[in-house]
């Protein structure tokens, strides 16, 4: 059986988390404790970027999320979420890209706002001007790339929800806050979905991480 290297409150992970589910694909999890364990030699034998997640699917191990969301719907085709048409494959991984090089880069800042986003701070600039992008993308559609949930919809809706919870309105954006709406309906979304300790304990992970690099 596949077996899913993760922690739950890892953006990166749940998007991995999200396609297995939405998939239906089989699969045993191991949750690596990210306030160390990822620095142990067993599991930077397994990732030596020290990194969740990964996934060992018989003799494949495969890191980085976009690269096993890939494998995951080219390797169980049932139900697939890349889209076929040239147009719509482009947009998917547009979406991907800005999330992961625009949007996610901006999380750190939003954490330490604690809901203030009327300072002046480029961070915040970028994360607007991402969101803008996300909704202008979705447009009326009732999916990043039309009519069909795809690859694009779990790596944007892993990440966007984390905004709102955060403090950052919606609204501003379009039909971003009824798709993440809808996103959030849906059951795969639910099972994933970070309680409010949790979630508390992944701002408090952020603040933590945050100061051990200001003092190296």
């Amino acid at each position: 059986m596949l077996k899913f290297y993760y922690h739950p409150l890892s953006p990166l992970s749940r998007r991995v988390w999200l396609t297995l589910l939405e998939k239906q694909i089989p699969f045993e999890t191991q949750e690596i404790n990210l306030m160390g364990e990822q620095f142990q030699p067993e599991f930077l034998a397994l990732n030596p970027f020290h990194h969740v997640p990964v996934i060992e699917d018989g003799d494949v191990r495969l890191i980085e999320s976009f690269a096993i969301m890939d494998y995951l719907d080219a390797a169980y085709p049932a139900v697939k979420m890349t889209p076929s048409r040239p147009v719509a494959l482009g947009q998917m991984r547009t979406i991907q890209m800005i999330v992961a090089n625009e949007l996610v880069p901006t999380i750190v800042a939003a954490v330490r706002a604690e809901g203030d986003f009327t300072q002046a701070n480029a961070r915040f600039d970028q994360m607007r001007i991402a969101l803008k992008f996300l909704g202008e993308q979705l447009a009326d559609r009732p999916f990043m790339t039309g009519e069909t949930f795809t690859l694009a919809d779990i790596v944007a809706g892993a990440a966007v929800p984390l905004f709102q919870r955060l403090g950052v309105a919606l609204g501003e954006y379009g039909s971003l806050e009824a798709w993440q709406q809808r996103l959030s309906d849906r059951p795969t979304w639910q099972a994933t979905h970070p309680q409010d300790a949790d979630f508390e304990r992944w701002q408090r992970y952020v603040k933590t991480m945050v100061k051990r690099q200001l003092k190296n």
